[in-house]
């Protein structure tokens, strides 16, 4: 096969496979903006949400630290629990609790960059959990949360795939 026609074959499945995707996007099976391979996890520790429990924000409507007795592995990084119950729920379903855009800040997400979180700093919207980096960053956030959504989805794909290296 000459570099030429080589060349033709990969543009094809280029082309091919953007058409895949715009079609994905118009039938709404668009990628989630969850984890997608990537969580922020403690640098020092490995934990995610800095060791607070997802399961909670959703069961009690508050941030609950996790202990280390009830853990889980996924996507790289160990999630603590507040109860076994909540790790084997996580466990059972992970695309359900686990935050969006990885565990990253929201808004910088929406901003294209990322930044770490303050677990105290949250909000579940349409049954997703976005988290924050400060409670003010999150008031800013909160002004227009569909748009910063829009735009955190949009800009999650790029920086999922940057991020993953």
């Amino acid at each position: 096969m000459s570099l030429t026609s080589s060349v033709r074959a990969l543009r094809r499945r280029i082309l091919w496979l953007g058409m895949l995707l715009v079609a994905l996007g118009a039938l709404g099976l668009a990628l989630p903006a969850t984890a997608g391979g990537v969580v922020n996890a403690s640098s020092f520790t490995g934990t995610a949400i800095e060791g607070y429990d997802p399961v909670a924000y959703f069961t009690e409507g508050r941030p609950v630290e996790g202990a280390s007795a009830f853990s889980h592995d996924w996507m790289g990084a160990t999630w603590y629990f507040a109860s076994a119950e909540n790790r084997d729920r996580f466990a059972a379903e992970p695309e359900r609790y686990a935050p969006q855009y990885g565990g990253y800040c929201a808004w910088a997400i929406a901003h294209g960059y990322t930044a770490k979180i303050d677990p105290e700093a949250w909000k579940i919207v349409d049954g997703k959990l976005y988290l924050n980096y400060s409670k003010d960053v999150q008031a800013d956030w909160a002004e227009d949360i569909p748009g910063n959504i829009g735009k955190g989805d949009a800009n999650w794909p790029t920086i999922r795939a940057d991020l993953a290296g």
